[in-house]
């Protein structure tokens, strides 16, 4: 699997996302600079978490608009799959590769702290690691985490099995960190090429960092995609 890692004034995540992917891939991968207007031929393009642009206007607004967000969704509509996490599922929205927005916290504060997903689909690359309903823990670091759509996009997203995850409790039970609707943790475009998540599994893809929930995510894109 060959990948590249997006990386934007502000990003903070792309190189702990860069040493994931090479972990479970064995190889290199690129790191693109959000001024260049090309990507290399990869099989995953990874929009990291971090600040870009400083979110100003509104998390990931401005990065929506760089240079080389146009070949991201450019490669996403030709089917390249896309992973974004956090500040990356906000650039994924206002890019309209994905669907709804990530408002303000409920509570209106930064969380920061380890999280329960339950796995909703693995019917995605990104998910195929993992089992159906499994509950993993993930880090989640954010202040714009709160996840809203229209009742008709939210009724589409469950019936077309678009949801990825949900957050849960250790059980596996309903738990709400953000206020996010129908508790979405992460959701896919219509193709299934597309997925944006709040939680990082990059942050939790070696023991050495409290646990490896994450390795799965990136050890099954490996699988699907070499």
């Amino acid at each position: 699997m060959k990948a590249a890692v997006i990386v934007f004034p502000g990003s903070n995540c792309d190189r702990d996302l860069r040493l994931a992917l090479e972990r479970s891939s064995g190889g290199p991968v690129e790191m693109v600079w959000h001024g260049d207007t090309d990507i290399p031929d990869v099989d995953l393009i990874a929009v990291p978490g971090g600040f870009s642009y400083g979110d100003y206007l509104r998390s990931g607004a401005m990065a929506a608009h760089s240079p080389v967000l146009r070949e991201v969704v450019a490669r996403a509509n030709k089917g390249v799959p896309v992973l974004g996490i956090c500040n990356g599922f906000q650039i994924l929205t206002e890019a309209g590769l994905l669907p709804g927005v990530l408002m303000r916290n409920a509570g209106l504060k930064f969380i920061c702290r380890d999280v329960y997903l339950r796995v909703e689909t693995t019917e995605a690359p990104f998910t195929q690691g993992y089992g159906k309903g499994q509950v993993i823990r993930i880090p989640i670091a954010h202040l714009d985490g709160n996840y809203f759509t229209d009742d008709d996009t939210l009724k589409r997203l469950a019936g077309e099995d678009r949801v990825a995850f949900r957050y849960c409790d250790a059980d596996g039970g309903a738990a709400n960190p953000n206020g996010s609707r129908d508790r979405i943790a992460g959701i896919l475009n219509e193709r299934g090429n597309v997925l944006g998540m709040m939680p990082h599994p990059e942050r939790l893809a070696d023991p050495m960092l409290g646990g490896a929930d994450g390795v799965a995510m990136f050890d099954g894109l490996a699988a699907a995609l070499s």
